[in-house]
């Protein structure tokens, strides 16, 4: 299959290295607006670097974009009227409008897009997938340590944007309510937000996200009957804590006796294997099966106009009273 990235900035030549590392793509080159980052990147790669966005369009099967957000829609618009599949950076529009556009022009032409939400494919992720789990309490840390670029958004669409998506990945159910507090400590923009999501089968989600941070952190707390899941996605680990009313084994089933004030108990402590894995090598190489087999997209567009949807609603409540120091 045939792809061309659209942007060679700091994200950009990371997909551009990992597109290099799956056999399966041609990379035809890359487009930027700049001509000096085009030069540069160019012989750094080894790559083609087109004059032109349609030109490079022309010599794709898929395109990689991974611009600035505000450009996604133009670009991703242009892909799909070219008939061409398209993978896009989340957020995935600056607008919901935008979002909607690009989910009614792919499904009219029967074009896959595939938006770049890649905690999904972190390996601590990847490794609670089977077990299929419905929390009805979630609680989110992502913390991040102050860094210039990304403070032109909101750190709902900068970070938090990213926890929404798995959020609505594990709870099927309709949003009923949204309450949401930030403050702007070093930006025009909130650098720290905390989001209450009420969900109308009674799950409650509490978000926080901060790139003012002095450590990173990035974890997920589930909770649900007779069960808590820890998953921490910069470390790489998982802890899942299940209990039990009986079991027929408790040695052979790892289950531990616990005394309650109910009776007795049995609880299980597993830490499932983690698989090291190049997450953004995945997500692009999961999209080229999905493209060449006719498979469904892990992350289709469906899926980043919810997570827009939720982040904006989250913003219109944190902009009515955030305060700024």
């Amino acid at each position: 299959m045939r792809i061309g990235v659209a942007g060679a900035g700091h994200l950009g030549k990371i997909h551009l290295k990992c597109i290099q590392q799956i056999p399966e793509y041609d990379l035809v080159g890359f487009f930027d607006s700049n001509p000096d980052t085009s030069e540069v990147v160019a012989e750094e790669f080894g790559i083609k670097s087109f004059s032109s966005y349609s030109d490079l369009i022309n010599h794709c099967d898929i395109v990689d974009i991974v611009t600035p957000t505000g450009t996604h829609y133009r670009l991703a618009s242009e892909a799909l009227t070219s008939g061409k599949h398209v993978f896009i950076e989340k957020p995935v529009c600056a607008t919901m409008e935008e979002a909607r556009e690009l989910l009614q022009m792919a499904g009219e032409r029967g074009l896959k897009v595939q938006v770049g939400h890649v905690e999904r494919f972190n390996p601590a992720f990847q490794a609670i997938a089977h077990y299929g789990f419905q929390p009805m309490f979630v609680e989110g840390h992502r913390l991040a340590q102050f860094n210039p670029r990304g403070t032109d958004v909101s750190v709902v669409l900068d970070l938090m944007i990213h926890d929404l998506d798995l959020v609505l990945h594990m709870i099927h159910s309709p949003v009923r309510e949204i309450h949401a507090n930030g403050v702007a400590v070093v930006s025009q923009e909130p650098d720290i937000c905390n989001a209450r999501i009420e969900f109308e089968n009674g799950a409650t989600v509490n978000l926080t996200a901060s790139r003012i941070s002095l450590k990173n952190m990035r974890k997920l707390r589930l909770f649900q009957p007779s069960c808590y899941v820890s998953i921490d996605f910069l470390e790489k680990e998982v802890q899942i804590v299940q209990l039990a009313d009986q079991v027929e084994d408790s040695e052979s089933s790892g289950y531990l006796p616990l005394e309650t004030n109910h009776g007795t108990k049995y609880i299980k402590l597993e830490n499932p294997e983690i698989r090291p894995n190049n997450a953004i090598v995945d997500e692009l190489r999961n999209f080229l099966l999905s493209v060449r087999d006719n498979l469904p997209v892990a992350v289709d567009l469906a899926d980043g106009t919810r997570a827009l949807d939720i982040a904006f609603r989250i913003m219109e409540k944190m902009n009515a009273s955030y305060a700024r120091i």
